[in-house]
């Protein structure tokens, strides 16, 4: 494992996601998920996440929109509240799905939204 790049990756994955989160997922690594949570943080946040050529903001639009193709709810939970920690309102949400809708399917785009739609009810009541 390159360190330098694990914790640059873990810098920017605990500002995109929330520390809470991230601490929660290494902490409760196991044998068999920690290979995981390592390359996920060296390779998809140290690697991609900090290369200058897209900003974080650009990044979580397309993130959502591939996370819509896929029909990845529980990554779409997630990388919402990463969105929206990244500067995205939920207007440009909106149109990501409805983007989505058109070149995903909307069966896909109406499985995001949902999940949109209870992200922001969880961080309203939270306020």
């Amino acid at each position: 494992m390159d360190k330098k790049r694990y914790e640059e990756g873990l810098a920017v994955r605990r500002a995109v996601l929330g520390p809470e989160y991230v601490d929660k997922s290494l902490s409760s690594a196991d044998d068999f998920t920690r290979p995981m949570q390592e390359l996920v943080t060296e390779y998809c946040w140290g690697e991609i996440w900090t290369r200058p050529g897209l900003d974080r903001r650009t990044r979580s639009f397309l993130n959502l929109a591939m996370l819509t193709a896929l029909n990845r709810p529980h990554e779409i939970r997630l990388h919402v509240r990463g969105a929206l920690n990244n500067g995205l309102t939920k207007e440009d949400l909106m149109e990501v799905f409805l983007q989505s809708a058109i070149y995903c399917g909307v069966p896909a785009a109406l499985d995001a939204m949902r999940v949109a739609k209870e992200v922001f009810a969880e961080i309203e009541s939270d306020q």
